[in-house]
């Protein structure tokens, strides 16, 4: 789900070109800025809850800053309390709740400030489990879906996140490094290079982006078959091995209304005629000043986990033309001064005898893939 806060930074600057292209640049009151943004459920299931708190920044300053330092609990309405704890990124988080589904629960919030917010006591929500997720091939990519059912018919609105993780490699593989002066860090020579893998296998992790939601309403049976994913024809993410998991909410209908014009909102930016913030009203309030305005819903929902793995073998031929031209270098430092920055050596061509006379290299992200991942091998990947 695209976090709200950068939803609601994007939301607040509005750029209008008259015919001259001059800039509009509209006279909104700073009291509706630095708004407080309140993201995730509580989660009724096994596992961990979440809460995020951050702040908009004003019309000029679209930054986006955690709210730090903040006491969050979730409070029951039998007059149980569950205290999170925060983390330098605004998140506030309890690994696991004991609810009873009898009862009403919560959020309360005191920021450093000290003001309070508090969400709608709302009840415990059923989340029926993810029958399945399945995949095609469309359009030379690959398309993703979930599957979910309801045989009560009483869920009918869904929210879904998704983390995806894949395994890459480096177009090139690299057997030399630069040799640097221990002293001045200049680069003197070659060297070659320990562990080859190090710089060329990898992992990548995302969160979700877009605002994913369904709905059955309008269909006799509680039942969900929707596009959740496509990745594009011969991109990164099937190049090796693909792994994704997939989160499901059930949502009440006003939730649903609530992200529903969220995403309308983040769809049709970018006119003074579309909805503006100010509309996305949602179930929490500021207790001390009830003309604040608070960005959030917060629901009490059990979450429910699916995952699948996608090998390059299903796809194949999936193989991504990246542009990386290599260079031929001569081994002498004056030659080597330019690339030292861009470039990172492969292996040699030519040699007089032992000794290597020029060498191939490519840029830094054709061959160093940690610059967009991590070499750290995830725990669950087989």
């Amino acid at each position: 789900m695209k976090k709200i806060n950068t939803i609601v930074a994007a939301m607040v600057i509005i750029l209008m070109f008259a015919h001259c292209k001059q800039v509009y640049d509209p006279q909104i009151a700073a009291a509706n800025t630095r708004l407080l943004v309140v993201e995730g459920f509580i989660n009724s299931g096994a596992g961990s809850t979440t809460i995020r708190l951050s702040r908009t920044g004003d019309f000029k300053d679209t930054a986006i800053r955690p709210e730090l330092g903040s006491q969050v609990n979730i409070e029951g309405g039998d007059g149980s309390k569950f205290a999170l704890a925060g983390n330098a990124n605004g998140e506030y988080s309890i690994s696991q709740l004991t609810l009873i589904n009898s009862v009403k629960y919560r959020l309360h919030i005191r920021t450093t400030n000290g003001k309070e917010y508090i969400s709608a006591y709302t009840p415990v929500r059923y989340t029926p489990p993810i029958d399945s997720i399945s995949w095609q091939r469309e359009n030379d990519g690959v398309q993703i879906y979930v599957n979910t059912h309801d045989d009560q018919n009483s869920t009918k609105y869904y929210l879904w996140t998704y983390t995806e993780t894949w395994e890459f490699h480096s177009p090139y593989l690299s057997y030399l490094d630069w040799q640097r002066d221990p002293v001045t860090h200049d680069v003197t020579d070659l060297m070659g290079r320990m562990n080859t893998d190090s710089i060329y296998k990898c992992w990548k992790t995302q969160n979700s982006t877009n605002l994913l939601l369904g709905s059955s309403e309008k269909l006799g049976i509680d039942k969900i078959f929707l596009p959740i994913r496509y990745i594009e024809p011969m991109s990164e993410e099937l190049s090796v091995r693909y792994y994704i998991e997939l989160r499901q909410y059930a949502l009440s209908h006003e939730a649903y209304l609530f992200y529903q014009k969220l995403k309308k909102n983040t769809e049709e930016l970018g006119s003074l005629f579309d909805p503006q913030p100010s509309e996305l009203q949602g179930n929490i309030r500021c207790a001390t000043d009830p003309n604040e305005s608070v960005i959030g819903y917060v629901e009490v929902s059990k979450e429910e986990k699916a995952n699948i793995f996608i090998a390059n073998s299903e796809v194949a031929p999936w193989v991504p033309s990246p542009n990386c031209p290599k260079k031929i270098i001569y081994n002498d430092p004056d030659s080597m001064r330019s690339y030292v920055s861009d470039y990172i050596p492969l292996q040699g061509v030519t040699y007089r005898g032992l000794a290597i006379v020029t060498f191939s290299a490519a840029p830094s992200l054709c061959v160093d893939c940690t610059l967009r991942g991590t070499n750290l091998k995830p725990s669950f990947w087989p």
